[in-house]
Parts: structure tokens; C-alpha cells; sequence
């Protein structure tokens, strides 16, 4: 019987509800043919980094739930939420019920700058913040001592852009979006005035976006200050910008000479961006860091005619008491899945996954999408293409009959095996009454959504309702 029939439908188990993940359930969906989807997630809420990442003050950008909201609507998508990956249930039992895997699990953890002090108190990688920020439970009862007067952000990405203003914005502007209300409370009573944001590269290699820097200077009781020797383009980069390859590189520039020239206007919070700079020790005792130690860079063009910064022998030492690293991001190894340590992703040709990145065997039925594919790179609508060319090749391996045989091929299977396990999974339509919570007790304090941030009161409130 072939596969894809009414009688036969291609089951499909996606592990992880961001955006990637989505677009693959999409993408599936729209073929004709019949596809079972059963989508699943270790949190009660799906969306991933929609939900989790996405700055509060942003959302217009959390609107594109909508669209998979759309995908989930569909009677073939199934929701599992509350369901953990490894444990609750394994690679070995989806085999049972699937004929293939896709894993879209984005990259968890953050890179380390592997510096001396980096482990001491008060030094945070800048996920922990976004996560603690944005109800994240794992991060729910995580604590920052927002009681030090100086700060300092590493890294140049949006990320970093989005941890500087949920530092720098009033209580005010805060209390207009759906920041966490423990971290509203906490942001109220902070003592941060100067927050340095560190970039290893010059103005002209910034890796934020116009907007984001833009939005730095439009805060209510914030300024950028750019000193000018860090704001001066060494004669590499001038050469690049004059050649027009980057037009969102030379927007960068012409707004922080802006900052440069605007200078100090008297706001309450300064937010110093520092060029050419990398951290190289971090000083301070079992009390806390005291101190980021700095080194002065200077670009370099390499053989591939890229500019790379290396460090000279001129250093500073800024004083601070926090500091967030924002230097990139890897993904972690699953169970029973192959992973390419070196690069933090599962090894892949096109989205199937082999048993080693290079030179390894393709491993029947399994794929993978997004950035524990490809690396932490592009913004929300970058996943939609990977997930595509992903799937595209799940489709070739169902004509070239290459994918898994197995042996319980239904729904009602997979339920029975999670009921047996006592997996109190969420559906899609209990998401539904959760999330119509959370905007009611947002709506009552005048704000987009007030958030459960503990799994327990998620579960609590739909088995109360």
C-alpha cells in the first residue's frame, strides 16, 4: 500500500514548536497527499523563541504566531505539549509510530568567551536574562543583582540589543508590554546608569540591524554615547562602506555618528557602545566580578577579503558589576541523535541527518531544521526556506520508499504509550485556553498578556478550568 493514502498517511513527529518547526508542519501539510502531524515540546506553550526570545517591547514581531496558528488548525496537526524529548518518550519508541522524525529543537545554550573570571559571580550568558524576562519557567526563579550601577553587554547582535533596552527602559515603558511581572518588579528597583556594550569589531561590522540601533536612541530616559575614537573608520572600513555592498552597514554608521555628535543630553541611563574592544579577563573575587579587563582591536583584511579584528597591546579596565555575554550560540546534543560538537548542530546533508558531518551515512527517517541545522544565524522568516529544502528531502525519501517502517502506526498508539508513562501532555486547544488566560490577566493590568511562568500553575489552571 503506498504511503500517503487516506489509508496510509505519512506520519511525521516534529520535536520542538518554534518557528522551524512550523514551517516544516507547513510545508508537509500543503502537500497532496495524506500527512499526519504530531508536533511536540517539552513546555506546556508552543512557538519556542516567539514565546521565550522575542524582546517583550517587541510585539508586533510575536504576531506571526498567527500563521501557525493557521498550520495548527489543521485536523491532521496534533499539539504535545508537556512532553519531553529523551525521557517522557525516546527516539526508539517514535520508531514505533512514525515514519519519520524532525528535530527542531534551535540552539539552547550560549557560546562561552573562555576568559579567566568568567565563571565568577555575575557574569551571565545573555539568554538566561531573555529567558528570565520572558517567563521562561526554566529560568523563572533565576535572580540578577540589578543593584550595580554599571553593566556591560558583549556582543554587537540583536540579542544584546534587546538586553540592553529591557535594562534601559523606564518601568513605565516596561509595564506597557508583556515582561514577565517578577521582572517588572525586579527592573523597578534597579540602580543601573551605565550600560558599556562591547563589540569585538568596528561600527561598520555591527551585526545589529538598523531599527534595533535606531530603537536604542528613542528610549524615554536613555541615551547612547558613542566616544568618538570608537565611532573613527579605519581606512578598511571606510573602503567597505564606500563600495555600497552594505547598505544597512553604512544606515549603522551615519546613526551612531549621530549618537557621536548628540553626545550627553542628560538622561538618566547612559548606554556607552565601545568598538574594537574584547573582553579578555573579568575581575572580582567569590563577592562578585568588580571589574571587565579590555583589549583594544584593530582589523585586519584576510585572504578571503574579509576584515577579522585581532588584539593589540593596548588594554583597559571598565568597572562593573554585571555583564552579559551576547556572542553567539550552539545547539545540544539530543539522545540518541548524531551531533557535530565542533559546531553545536546535529550533522546534516540538506536537512537529513548523517551519522557524522562529514563522510557519514544518512540516518533513515530522521531530519532536521533550523538552527540545530544549520547554526544560530538569520531572523524568524530565515527558517521558513531551511525547513522547506529539509522537507523537500523527507519527500524525495517517501518516493525512494526510505524511511522508517513502523509498527503502530496511529495516534491513538502514541497516546496510549504517554497515558501508560502518566505524561500529562497539553493539546493545541488547551494552549488555546491558556493563552485566552493570559491576555484576560494582562487585560486587567492594562498590559498585552500577563504570562504563566511556572509549569505547575499552567497545568493547574487548565485542570481547574
Amino acid at each position: 500500500m503506498p504511503l500517503g493514502t487516506q489509508d496510509q498517511p505519512l506520519r511525521v513527529a516534529i520535536i520542538g514548536s518554534g518557528p522551524s518547526g512550523f514551517y516544516a508542519a507547513e510545508h508537509l501539510l500543503k502537500q497532496d497527499m495524506a500527512v499526519e502531524i504530531d508536533m511536540y515540546d517539552r513546555l506546556p506553550t508552543p512557538y519556542g523563541l516567539v514565546r521565550g526570545g522575542v524582546a517583550p517591547d517587541h510585539q508586533k514581531i510575536k504576531s506571526v504566531t498567527k500563521v501557525y496558528d493557521k498550520t495548527a488548525s489543521n485536523p491532521n496537526f496534533h499539539f504535545y505539549g508537556n512532553v519531553e524529548f529523551g525521557s517522557d518518550i525516546t527516539h526508539d519508541d517514535l520508531a514505533k509510530y512514525y515514519h519519520a522524525i524532525v528535530y527542531a529543537v534551535g540552539a539552547q545554550t550560549d557560546r562561552k568567551m573562555d576568559i579567566p573570571g568568567e565563571d565568577l559571580p555575575g557574569s551571565y550568558p545573555a539568554t538566561e536574562f531573555v529567558a528570565w524576562y520572558n517567563a521562561h519557567p526554566d529560568y523563572r526563579d533565576f535572580q540578577f543583582d540589578l543593584t550595580q550601577e554599571s553593566v556591560a553587554v558583549v556582543g554587537l547582535g540583536n540579542v544584546a540589543m534587546d538586553v540592553i533596552r529591557i535594562l534601559a527602559r523606564t518601568p513605565a515603558e516596561l509595564g506597557k508590554t508583556d515582561i514577565a511581572d517578577y521582572a517588572l518588579d525586579a527592573l523597578k528597583e534597579s540602580k543601573v546608569k551605565t550600560i558599556y556594550v562591547l563589540g569585538r569589531r568596528g561600527p561598520a561590522q555591527s551585526a545589529f540591524t538598523n531599527p534595533e540601533i535606531k530603537e536604542l536612541g528613542e528610549m524615554e530616559d536613555a541615551e547612547v554615547i558613542v566616544p568618538p575614537d570608537d565611532i573613527a573608520l579605519d581606512p578598511l572600513s571606510q573602503a567597505y562602506l564606500e563600495s555600497g555592498i552594505d547598505k544597512v552597514a553604512v544606515k549603522n554608521v551615519q546613526i551612531l555618528q549621530e549618537y557621536a555628535e548628540r553626545g550627553d543630553t542628560g538622561k538618566k541611563i547612559k548606554i556607552v557602545m565601545r568598538f574594537l574592544v574584547s573582553p579578555v579577563e573579568l575581575l572580582g573575587d567569590e563577592n562578585g566580578i568588580t571589574a571587565v579587563k579590555i583589549v583594544k582591536n584593530e582589523l585586519y583584511k584576510t585572504d578571503d577579503g574579509s576584515l577579522r579584528p585581532r588584539a593589540t597591546d593596548q588594554y583597559e579596565t571598565l568597572p562593573i558589576g554585571l555583564i552579559f555575554r551576547s556572542v553567539g550560540y550552539r545547539g545540544k546534543p539530543l539522545p540518541g541523535v548524531p551531533f557535530y560538537d565542533r559546531w553545536g548542530t546535529i550533522p546534516n546533508d540538506k536537512g537529513r541527518v548523517m551519522t557524522e558531518q562529514k563522510d557519514g551515512e544518512q540516518v533513515v527517517g530522521d531530519y532536521v531544521v533550523g538552527w540545530i541545522k544549520r547554526g544560530p544565524s538569520g531572523i524568524i522568516g530565515t527558517n521558513k526556506p531551511d525547513s522547506v529544502e529539509s522537507m523537500n528531502m523527507l519527500l524525495e525519501d517517501v518516493r525512494a520508499g526510505k524511511l522508517l517502517n513502523p509498527s503502530a502506526p496511529t495516534r491513538a498508539a502514541v497516546e496510549s504509550l504517554l497515558k501508560s508513562r502518566k505524561v500529562r501532555y497539553v493539546t493545541f486547544d488547551e494552549w488555546k485556553r491558556l493563552d485566552e488566560m493570559e491576555v484576560q490577566r494582562g487585560e486587567a493590568l492594562g498590559r498585552p498578556r500577563l504570562k504563566f511562568s511556572r509549569i505547575a500553575d499552567m497545568l493547574r489552571a487548565l485542570d481547574k478550568g
